[in-house]
């Protein structure tokens, strides 16, 4: 693009804006300043845990076995196991109905051979509460676990499960609940692909999983043809994905938290997924996605906070799919929406401070507000003359200029000239040039989310 092109679209753009005959005023625009992000997880501050040292003792029916496996195997349905102390073995539970549970006070180990499983669950109904589940195998291919579940209907709960490469493995059964446990696998083990996930859920359905820390294995939270799952607070740090979902669907996830992630949350290949409430802070690896969509449909996104990551949202090829409510800040892409998505609800959300709020690799111009309702644009212009709440001149967050861009890459050197911001109000004011990308026909005066503040380390005004 030459000179002249650029003087012809300001030229544009001026007698645009005062054909228009609208009064613009400014916003509450605030420059990205990368840095400023506070955060501050509740999560373990030690992952080295002192074992114990003293021999296994493992109690049932009043009779002491030194050997976990012993006392599982002279166990009978409805019998608790009560352990304490360091067992250096592997073990089956085939009985059905039975606990094993730490002696209070006690965290007992069962510390593993470094080679297949450490602990299989067969029988139905199992229960495991405060034991600590320790070295598995290594090789990701044979999906050593710590914890391999069978059993239909078990409990793994305020558990350990430490130095492992597929921590809990869901392996086709239903109704498992997985709550309140610590993992971690093998922070040495790298590239990341090389490890297993925190919680395998493999075939399951109506299975919770809730309260777990997960950190130092590839994905925190695997899903494979999975249904009616329902993860709801848990942290996943220092990971691949923090969940990762594939042909999964009818699942929720509700109040999570996944940071310092490549990608916070993959969801690819599945319908009806409920993404609520959760947050994503800081996933800038490799692909760098708060929350990832590919290929997910009819599903909704709603109430996330998506905090300075690369993306904070990628579209993929998904359609049909209902994003409302976010809060989007502080990310260098609000949204990248490509692929054939043009068919999404968006409304509601607080685009605040990103680098770009939205990037848009479509063939056609779509409108991203319900009814008369849109989202609020950290960039955008002031313009409520009649004090509803919504700005009378509509919003382009991506429209020609970035158009441009993508077509022609050279025209990058222009993208924050003066003449193309020019434009940019050019389309916002007066609908002249309907390039593809995405308008807001009814955006925010105000930002849905006054909570927004609490991210940074220091108040702006």
């Amino acid at each position: 693009m030459n000179h002249t092109t650029e003087r012809w679209f300001a030229v544009l753009a001026v007698v645009v804006l005062l054909a228009s005959g609208l009064a613009v005023v400014a916003g509450p625009t605030q420059a990205r300043s990368s840095g400023d992000i506070e955060f501050d997880p509740t999560v373990p501050d030690d992952y080295s845990f002192s074992a114990p040292t003293t021999p296994g003792q493992a109690t049932v029916n009043g009779h002491t076995f030194g050997s976990l496996q012993s006392a599982v195997d002279a166990a009978e349905p409805g019998d608790t196991v009560r352990l304490r102390g360091r067992f250096d073995e592997t073990v089956v539970v085939n009985t059905s109905n039975l606990t094993l549970v730490s002696e209070p006070g006690h965290l007992a180990q069962l510390n593993g051979t470094g080679v297949g499983d450490v602990l299989t669950l067969n029988g139905d109904r199992v229960t495991v509460q405060r034991v600590w589940i320790h070295n598995s195998g290594y090789d990701p291919a044979g999906n050593d676990a710590g914890i391999w579940v069978n059993s239909t209907n078990a409990t793994i709960v305020d558990s350990r499960v430490t130095a492992v490469t597929f921590g809990i493995w869901i392996d086709g059964v239903n109704g498992v609940r997985i709550d309140d446990n610590t993992i971690v696998g093998r922070e040495s083990v790298r590239p990341l692909s090389n490890r297993g996930n925190g919680i395998q859920v493999w075939k399951t359905e109506d299975s919770r999983l809730t309260d777990n820390r997960i950190t130092d294995v590839r994905d925190g939270i695997y899903y494979s043809w999975a249904s009616n799952v329902t993860a709801r607070n848990n942290t996943m740090w220092g990971l691949r994905y923090g969940v990762h979902y594939m042909y999964s669907d009818d699942s929720r996830l509700e109040n999570n938290t996944a940071f310092d992630n490549d990608v916070g949350y993959a969801l690819m290949l599945s319908e009806r997924i409920q993404v609520v409430n959760n947050t994503a802070v800081n996933n800038t690896g490799t692909s760098g996605h708060g929350i990832l969509l590919k290929r997910i449909d009819h599903s909704v996104i709603e109430g996330n906070e998506v905090v300075d990551n690369g993306n904070g949202l990628y579209v993929f090829n998904s359609v049909n799919n209902s994003i409302a409510g976010n809060l989007i800040l502080e990310n260098r892409v609000g949204v990248h929406l490509t692929a054939g998505s043009i068919d999404e609800r968006v409304y509601g959300n607080s685009f605040i401070n990103n680098d770009n709020a939205v990037r848009a690799v479509i063939g056609e111009l779509v409108a991203w507000n319900a009814s008369d309702r849109g989202n609020y644009w950290s960039g955008a212009r002031r313009s409520d003359a009649d004090h509803d709440g919504i700005n009378e001149v509509r919003y382009r967050p991506a429209g020609l200029v970035d158009h441009l861009v993508y077509q022609h890459p050279q025209a990058t050197v222009f993208a924050a000239s003066p003449a193309f911001d020019a434009i940019r109000r050019a389309e916002s004011s007066f609908p002249v040039i309907q390039a593809p990308g995405v308008v807001d026909h009814y955006p925010l005066r105000d930002p849905p989310h006054h909570n927004w503040r609490h991210y940074y380390a220091r108040n702006r005004s």
